[in-house]
């Protein structure tokens, strides 16, 4: 107990710094930030791989059937009130979602439409003149 204090109070006065544990190098601190980040971008293509188009917590449409669906919701709400699918709107697979092609109307004004479903949900819809 008495040598503990002792070499406390030489490096108070010694102007030393005293370590309660080993050293942390610089290196050391790199070295476990490429290591953590190594893992997490494993992790992060395991999941892709797992869910390749459905991101957690960033939406619900998970299959063609449900972009197609959410696209066309979609391009009539855009359109207005009343507006009807014309024939059937194609799915197409994407690298991250599928693209959406279909027609809407209402009345006599008959448009195409494109749309793109990325990462589970709408990112964009282009309703053509």
């Amino acid at each position: 107990m008495k040598f503990a204090a002792i070499c406390i109070i030489a490096g108070l006065f010694t102007g030393g710094p005293i370590y309660a544990q080993r050293v942390i190098l610089p290196r050391d601190v790199v070295g476990a930030a490429i290591v953590s980040d190594i893992a997490r971008d494993r992790q992060a293509e395991r999941e892709a791989r797992r869910y390749p188009y459905a991101s957690p917590g960033q939406g619900n449409i998970t299959s063609a059937g449900g972009a197609r669906d959410a696209c066309v919701v979609e391009a009539r709400q855009e359109m207005g009130a009343g507006a009807r699918l014309i024939g059937q709107a194609v799915a197409r697979s994407m690298a991250t979602g599928w693209e959406v092609e279909g027609h809407v109307a209402i009345g006599n004004d008959n448009r195409p439409f494109v749309c793109s479903v990325r990462n589970g949900s709408v990112s964009g819809l282009l309703l053509r003149p």
